[in-house]
């Protein structure tokens, strides 16, 4: 199985041999590599198992470095996010850079960037220097990671190195937000959120036209198990009664009564639910509005019919 560790030097002595690192950040752990090596951009892919086509983000260690060839331009609501949401959850796809090759950005004109908040993750990306490309640690469309023990339980040798952070504080992916459009859209709902933005910027609209961001698919983040919404309380308690009665096993999963611990535990429910071999999750879903927002995306999108 893959080595850990607590040492970002090391990890970034990897990154710079063409391996592959699973890092932590404040939102889930990623897969990180070089982003200006093609060749290990392409064992991400494979690693995953993740469409060459589907592009990734690029995680550098400070705002200042995305005017070193990593956008052409900058544009100035993307600065003005940067300025106040970095580090932090946050993603701004931007117009590509000269350093951003097209295998990361599935041979599209523009990037997402982003500067993680976790130490660990800081203190690799400054001693390597460069962007990393870093997807979620993970099969893709499968449950995202946010321990170093669902890293490696997922992908065993498939990683080099796992830099070992903790429990993810977040829980969830950053939000996407595209700043090539004006006004800007939020393509992926996260812990910073659309009120957040528009409060910033002065408006804010919501994701349309297809995919081009990570996040973007119908079904994704899934369980093995079935996955079941529930807007009521009541409806769900009596599904979950249901269930137990026919002695199926089922999982409940409170997602509305606090959102801070909900996004935090939401892939581990997810987990420990497919660990049970459960049958189904039902999930109460929280209001719409804020941190719900990327909760009810991501157990959305669990819950959907899968490829």
């Amino acid at each position: 199985m893959a080595e850990t560790t607590t040492d970002p030097l090391r990890a970034a002595a990897v990154l710079a041999n063409g391996g592959l690192v699973a890092m932590p950040t404040e939102t889930v752990y990623g897969l990180a590599a070089d982003a200006e090596n093609e060749g290990a951009v392409a064992r991400v892919f494979a690693v995953k198992g993740r469409p060459t086509s589907h592009p990734l983000i690029v995680h550098l260690a400070t705002a200042e470095q995305v005017h070193d060839g990593w956008a052409d331009p900058f544009p100035t609501t993307a600065a003005t996010l940067a300025d106040t949401c970095w580090p932090g959850p946050l993603t701004m796809l931007v117009p590509a850079g000269p350093r951003v090759g097209p295998w990361v950005t599935g041979g599209r004109p523009t990037v997402g960037l982003r500067v993680p908040a976790h130490p660990l993750a800081t203190a690799m990306l400054a001693a390597f220097g460069g962007g990393v490309a870093a997807p979620s640690a993970n099969r893709f469309g499968r449950v995202s990671p946010t321990t170093a023990a669902h890293v490696l339980a997922d992908l065993g040798d498939d990683v080099d190195l796992i830099l070992d952070g903790g429990k993810c504080p977040v829980g969830v992916e950053s939000t996407i937000v595209d700043c090539t459009v004006n006004p800007v859209q939020v393509l992926r709902p996260g812990a910073i959120t659309p009120e957040q933005i528009a409060a910033l910027l002065g408006q804010v609209a919501t994701a349309s036209g297809p995919s081009r961001a990570a996040g973007m698919l119908t079904s994704h983040y899934a369980p093995r198990c079935t996955v079941e919404l529930f807007d009521h309380r009541g409806d769900a308690e009596r599904r979950l009664g249901e269930l137990r009665t026919s002695s199926r096993e089922a999982v409940w999963f409170d997602a509305a009564s606090d959102l801070t611990s909900a996004a935090r535990s939401l892939y581990t429910v997810l987990r420990s639910a497919d660990e049970r071999h459960a049958d189904t999750v039902v999930a109460l879903l929280p209001p719409a509005e804020g941190l719900g927002y990327a909760i009810r995306d991501r157990l959305t999108k669990a819950a959907a019919p899968r490829p």
